[in-house]
């Protein structure tokens, strides 16, 4: 299952994210990167809102059907982060975490890797921030 995560704290606003977004659906807002969360299908308030079934679950990723889409707005208007918009064609546009590849191209371009497709990816990274720190402070503690 795919997920995307992000770190706001190793953002540097490059906005690399957003321009390579085949979809334009990442922002950078105050160096945090907003993006479609993919909630649970059960929860998801987009999913359960459209009433053409224009949205639906693929590999854990919340995806819009464009060829189903009639463009209502009530999933952006449902979205609680507001990562929904309504393209030029008047169909609905979010991140898919980009399933027809192997990894989101955001995460791909991200030079700080501020965003991970992994939460236990980003968790083991945390984990050894902290033994760094911690190792660097017991020197400390030593002398």
């Amino acid at each position: 299952m795919k997920e995307l995560v992000s770190s706001p704290e190793l953002c540097d606003e490059c906005m690399r994210c957003e321009r390579i977004c085949p979809r334009n659906a990442i922002r950078v807002i105050d160096g945090v990167p907003v993006f479609c969360m993919h909630c649970a299908p059960e929860r998801a308030p987009c999913l359960n809102i459209c009433p053409e079934d224009a949205i639906t679950e693929i590999d854990g990723a919340i995806v819009i059907l464009q060829e189903k889409c009639i463009g209502c707005g009530l999933c952006r208007d449902a979205c609680p982060i507001g990562a929904i918009t309504i393209n030029e064609r008047g169909c609905a546009v979010k991140c898919d975490l980009c399933v027809d590849r192997e990894k989101p191209l955001c995460v791909a371009v991200c030079p700080k890797n501020a965003l991970s497709e992994s939460s236990e990816d980003m968790m083991a990274a945390k984990r050894e921030k902290i033994a760094e720190e911690l190792s660097r402070l017991k020197k400390i503690m030593k002398y």
